[in-house]
């Protein structure tokens, strides 16, 4: 038996958990027609297999036709989700892992189009920021349909097999009546007092106490203390967690701290890189210590370390550990073995849930498998014959390649015309808050190193520089330039500066600054934050209606923290259609796509976030001499099968490009384009 705090077992009423590590409650978007099916139940069942103690899915479940979801959540409302529920459940079960479900009201944290066009409904007559939705102030039938609804969804999860359900109780409805801040009532729900605003949490557990009985695993999830003036308090968040363990009704208690109404707030409860490692594990301890209940918690407790001090000193239960398991689905299963320092690290880019705030479904920003383990393998299977295969180019997309191509056993060499690994993460790592970033590089260059990769920097590679090796697969992952042609103009602007230029320290910044931002991603708003910080003047310009829409909703936080106490302003639907120069300075000549409307202004320095063109001169040298001739087989790359494309010479190598010596993508495609290309060489 293990000393190991993380992997002591932990009694939970009648269930045994078989560690202390799970992952907390979360929506990865992945249900279909509102059904947890195969995609949903393999992603859960890749960290069930790697020993996750607990795997609390959703994020949340919704369990009334008026709580529509806007993260394509579970519909638990509807009978037909049993079946599905029973499919995860037994899957997860199968591999000793113990599964709950996490079930909501969103209240106004939603939509008044979506699913059955209802109006939201709320305890509050303001709208969400986030969501944009004015709700109805709930009526008395309200209240007593959505307890009834709350009590039905439950017993669908106990015949589905669930181990038990955790209540959502921060940002949602039950937490919008319980909140000051969000309860305009009147009555025995209204605001007056801590109990009228507890009373419909109390309600909604006694209907459930009724229908499922004493035996099955109820909790919840919410917060304790809400860290905005006029909220709830520590001191309620510890009185509230005390009347929950004196209630009889709650089985544990899983807390979180603040609020989730804006994308700002939202990122404090759930901070993100460049934030405080586990900033709010103290305060979980201090509710452990109010009440007798089981605690768990989790907020940016992305490494081991601070999982086992957590546990060992008594703050915590169970740890949640949700991100880092994206990033890694087999954290328990390294810990176990003595091998930690294998684990692929949670960076904190936070590109998972952006994506789901954007309405997409979750993906990590540097495992390629996560969400997609119904194709494409977290494990890399040998390869039935050893090749040698060179890679060109170290970047993200490089260095992905390299690393799988090892893993399946082949001879890898890697050309890197930089003396260091990394390519543009490691530009993107200048910024201090960002400097996380480095571990998607760090991580890789270790893999290849336990796999004898040859690494030969400082290497120009040309076309003989790559036949001399006799390669049998060659991929080019050269990355790209930052493409400073306006497509207006039709020319080169060989005046303005790059984004890359600025955020390098190659370029200083001027005293009146334009950062003309067509790429809409994180090179614009790291310059315009350079700039600012060396006390220039500075414009942000796009020709779209938002800016630096790439960026996302958490992600964008700390840049506006960094931005809005400066000299900054934000422009948009204004096109930069050329640049010319006027004495010492620069005029801008600025259009717009709504109009035939020009006019021009003058600055110091005119920085251009274009996104970048490919480097591609190698690639079309050993076009002729490959065998492929570069192309590739999309349906054979959709369908996981071996690129076995004849265009060229018969004893010729294989030849093909990833990443942005393709076209100016993400750090996220250039490692899927790795991922799902070299797991079939």
């Amino acid at each position: 038996m293990s000393n190991d705090p993380l992997l002591q077992p932990y009694q939970l009423k009648h269930l045994t958990l078989r560690n202390r590590i799970m992952t907390t409650s979360h929506e990865p978007a992945y249900p279909e027609d509102g059904m947890p099916k195969e995609r949903y139940a393999a992603y859960h069942a890749e960290r069930a297999k790697a020993g996750v103690a607990l795997a609390m899915t959703a994020g949340s479940a919704a369990v009334s036709k008026d709580s529509p979801p806007v993260f394509n959540n579970i519909l638990a409302y509807r009978d037909e989700v049993v079946p599905w529920i029973r499919n995860l459940t037994d899957t997860c079960h199968d591999h000793g892992c113990a599964v709950m479900i996490q079930l909501t009201h969103l209240g106004r944290r939603t939509a008044w189009n979506k699913g059955d066009w209802l109006p939201s409904v709320s305890s509050s007559k303001h709208r969400e920021p986030a969501h944009r939705a004015f709700p109805k102030l709930a009526e008395d039938w309200d209240i007593e349909r959505i307890i009834t609804d709350f009590a039905d969804a439950t017993e669908r999860m106990k015949a589905g097999g669930m181990d038990g359900i955790e209540l959502q109780v921060y940002g949602h409805l039950l937490d919008q009546f319980w909140s000051p801040l969000t309860n305009d009532l009147d009555g025995p729900y209204g605001g007056a007092t801590l109990g009228s605003r507890m009373k419909l949490v109390t309600d909604v557990l006694t209907g459930i106490r009724k229908r499922v009985g004493d035996d099955f695993i109820v909790g919840l999830r919410y917060t304790a203390d809400e860290a905005e003036a006029g909220g709830l308090t520590e001191e309620d968040g510890l009185e509230i967690s005390r009347r929950l363990a004196q209630s009889g009704m709650v089985d544990f208690l899983n807390v979180v701290r603040g609020r989730i109404h804006t994308d700002p707030a939202m990122t404090d409860l759930i901070p993100i890189q460049g934030m405080k490692t586990a900033p709010h594990l103290d305060f979980a301890g201090r509710v452990k210590e109010a009440t007798d209940l089981p605690v768990f918690h989790a907020a940016r407790i992305p490494d081991v370390a601070t999982a086992r001090h957590a546990v060992a000193v008594g703050k915590l239960d169970m740890v949640g550990m949700t991100r880092a398991h994206m990033a890694d689905p087999h954290v328990v299963k390294k810990i176990m073995e003595g091998r930690e320092d294998d684990i692929r690290p949670c960076v904190g880019a936070t590109y998972c849930l952006d994506r789901i705030y954007q309405a997409g479904d979750a993906l990590c920003i540097h495992n390629a498998a996560t969400g997609r383990e119904l194709t494409m393998p977290h494990a890399i299977e040998p390869a039935p014959t050893r090749k040698r295969i060179v890679v060109v180019g170290a970047g993200p997309a490089g260095l992905e390649a390299a690393r799988v191509a090892a893993e399946r056993g082949h001879a890898v060499t890697v050309l890197e015309a930089q003396s260091e690994p990394g390519g543009q993460i490691r530009l993107t790592a200048q910024n201090p808050r960002r400097r996380e970033m480095i571990g998607i590089v760090d991580w890789r260059m270790a893999q290849c190193a336990a796999r004898d990769v040859e690494f030969r920097f400082n290497t120009w590679a040309e076309a003989s520089d790559v036949t001399a090796l006799t390669p049998d697969v060659v991929i080019v992952a050269t990355g790209g330039l930052p493409n400073t042609e306006l497509f207006e103009s039709g020319k080169e602007q060989d005046l303005v500066v790059t984004a890359w230029d600025m955020i390098a320290g190659d370029m200083k910044p001027g005293q009146n600054v334009l950062i003309y931002d067509e790429s809409g991603d994180h090179p614009g708003l790291m310059a315009a934050e350079v700039a600012a910080n060396a006390g220039a003047t500075v414009e942000i310009m796009t020709p779209d209606r938002t800016f630096a829409p790439d960026i996302m909703a958490m992600n964008l936080v700390p840049y506006m923290r960094a931005l809005q106490d400066k000299d900054v302003t934000f422009t948009v639907t204004r096109r930069l259609v050329d640049v010319q120069r006027d004495g010492n300075r620069l005029k801008a000549v600025i259009g717009t796509d709504y109009s035939d409307l020009k006019t021009e202004k003058t600055y110091d320095q005119i920085v251009v976030n274009y996104g970048t063109l490919p480097m591609d001169e190698l690639y079309f040298d050993l076009k002729p001499l490959s065998s492929n001739g570069g192309a590739v087989d999309y349906d054979a790359l959709i369908n996981g099968r071996e690129q076995d494309m004849q265009r060229g010479p018969q004893d010729g190598f294989q030849l093909f490009r990833i990443g942005d010596a393709v076209s100016a993508r993400n750090t996220h495609a250039a490692i899927y384009d790795a991922l799902r290309l070299v797991k079939d060489i």
